[in-house]
């Protein structure tokens, strides 16, 4: 399997009460070509990646309503959008309009991320945004059934980029991490959600010996509230 391969794949996952932004649209907040968009942005990722000694993948466990439904990018907001474009080296446009809409735990891997040079893979165990029955814009975990599918998609992003390491970021990832990494070193580090956010630059600035960006730790909502 190659990307352009891996990333078809994934446009023809369909699921009850899933959002699957490469095939989606948004018909409120999206672009009329945004599931290309987002599409090509990861192709573009995964092109880069494919040509890189990746160090780590970063793997949370969905996407969410303020983030990678908007971006199609795990652990990446609007805000972060072009630093994410930038780590690779590749052009990509904004699929949605509005407003930059922000994500708290977004916030705080950048935070990190803005510190680490290390080739850096990001994804999920589950690349889709689940959510509950007739709400989008809700978040939820995803079902036994999902993760099924999350797991095989993971296992083909494995074998393709060949990463170093896994770093799981939660209990989640790191149950499904650990099953999938054959001889591959994993790491667990604490979910910066539920008031895991210290722990999480802790444990993070420890395995690259770096410090977080302060002023990317702070969470701006849609009316410019600033939020710690």
């Amino acid at each position: 399997m190659n990307p352009a391969q891996f990333v078809s794949s994934l446009k023809d996952v369909k699921l009850e009460n899933v959002f699957n932004p490469y095939a989606d649209r948004c018909p409120i907040h999206d672009l009329e070509d945004a599931p290309n968009l987002r599409a090509q942005a990861l192709l573009g990722m995964l092109n880069a990646a494919a040509n890189t000694e990746v160090d780590a993948f970063w793997i949370g466990r969905d996407l969410g309503y303020r983030g990678g439904r908007r971006t199609g990018l795990a652990l990446t907001d609007d805000v972060h959008l072009l630093s994410h474009a930038s780590r690779w080296n590749i052009p990509l446009k904004r699929a949605t309009t509005g407003a930059l809409v922000a994500e708290r735990t977004a916030a705080v891997i950048w935070s990190m991320l803005e510190s680490v040079h290390s080739p850096v893979f990001l994804w999920n165990v589950f690349p889709f945004h689940p959510h509950e029955p007739g709400l989008p814009f809700t978040n939820r975990s995803h079902t036994s059934r999902e993760r099924i599918f999350g797991e095989a998609i993971l296992a083909d992003l494995i074998w393709l980029l060949r990463p170093r390491r896994l770093v799981s970021i939660g209990n989640d990832a790191a149950r499904i991490a650990s099953r999938l990494a054959g001889g591959t070193e994993v790491v667990q580090v604490r979910h910066p959600s539920y008031g895991g956010q210290r722990d999480f630059v802790k444990q993070i600035g420890c395995l690259y010996d770096v410090r977080a960006h302060r002023s990317q730790l702070s969470f701006h909502d849609e009316s410019g509230i600033n939020r710690p």
